[in-house]
């Protein structure tokens, strides 16, 4: 009789094989029992279809891929405070469930990633698409062109479009044309530059900003972006990005002592800029860590980098704000989810 026992298991690159060390027992009726090692050669693991440089390299992607870019950045903003204030956070007054409030949030994200696929850059870095950055051509959120091609997101909760339309489309549009004036349409406008939380720690969004940066000094434009997390500040500025203002949304100005109830707190964004650095070099990697809250309109934190997927745009908006940086989107944007 033979009882075959595993002990052990190795793997062979030279032969491409895994090496299984077996014990054989031989046992009879008189006979004292002998073993015999015995190794079974196996075929290696099958190699992962997944591009290997996916991990390391930043790629741009095209519009098959928006909706994976999308949910990535979505996932990168889920906590940013302009995200949620846009679509109505629990006991806000906005209505609507989580689930209803999560569906306009990924929908949102869905249809810039879409349009600047078509009209603008947008890149990833990352097997699972774990950073993006998404930047529009022309300084705006999205353009004619975009809008003819891809149809604007589900209808949003009626607090969330008096909230997107007549409070924050026209704030970040006047800021920005402040600031930069003659050069409002001829800068780098970072939308949004996110990592979602499972691709955080790797680096990702330091690569994502270093291959935008070298492309902006290249061609002598300026990058712009909304910081809506303060602890976001100083890892900007590691790259060269300056504050040039602070602009707030949800300023109750009718509040009083008197009320029983304290308003949200107001929603505060950095206005940002990098001036175009031609003769020096890129940093190589900055090593600081994003910090762990939400945060830009282009949301790079920690948390915020969530995946690895930045979109930006020539005079348009890191809402990526980074990872999160909400832009000038037409006003049929929350009407219709992007089919």
């Amino acid at each position: 009789m033979a009882h075959l026992n595993k002990s052990s298991i190795g793997n062979s690159s030279m032969e491409n094989t895994t090496t299984t060390t077996a014990t054989a027992t031989f046992t009879s009726n008189n006979t004292p029992a002998s073993s015999t090692v015995i190794e079974l050669k196996l075929p290696a693991p099958a190699r992962s279809l997944v591009p290997e440089k996916w991990g390391e390299q930043v790629r741009a992607i095209g519009i098959a891929e928006y909706k994976e870019a999308g949910l990535s950045l979505a996932q990168a903003f889920a906590s940013d405070d302009l995200a949620r204030y846009l679509v109505g956070a629990e006991g806000e007054g906005a209505g609507g469930s989580d689930e209803i409030r999560w569906r306009i949030h990924v929908d949102i994200m869905n249809y810039i990633v879409a349009a600047h696929c078509y009209s603008g850059v947008v890149t990833t870095i990352g097997a699972d698409y774990d950073g993006g950055l998404s930047r529009p051509d022309h300084g705006r959120l999205v353009d004619d062109a975009a809008q003819r091609l891809v149809a604007p997101p589900v209808a949003a909760l009626p607090e969330g479009r008096r909230r997107y339309y007549k409070e924050l489309l026209p704030l970040l549009h006047d800021t920005k044309h402040d600031i930069m004036g003659d050069r409002d349409d001829d800068c780098y406008y970072l939308v949004y530059l996110g990592t979602k939380p499972s691709g955080r720690g790797r680096g990702y969004a330091t690569k994502l900003i270093e291959d935008m940066a070298v492309k902006a000094d290249a061609e002598n434009r300026a990058m712009y972006l909304e910081s809506s997390s303060l602890k976001n500040n100083g890892y900007y500025a590691k790259f060269g990005f300056e504050v040039k203002k602070d602009i707030y949304m949800g300023m109750d100005d009718s509040w009083s002592p008197s009320d029983k109830t304290m308003p949200p707190p107001p929603v505060r964004m950095s206005i940002m800029v990098r001036e175009p650095q031609p003769q020096q070099k890129q940093p190589q990697h900055v090593t600081a860590q994003m910090p762990s809250s939400t945060g830009t309109t282009t949301t790079t934190n920690k948390q915020q980098l969530k995946s690895g997927i930045m979109a930006t745009a020539v005079a348009s908006g890191h809402h990526q704000h980074h990872q999160h940086h909400h832009h000038h989107i037409n006003k049929q944007m929350l009407a219709q989810r992007v089919q």
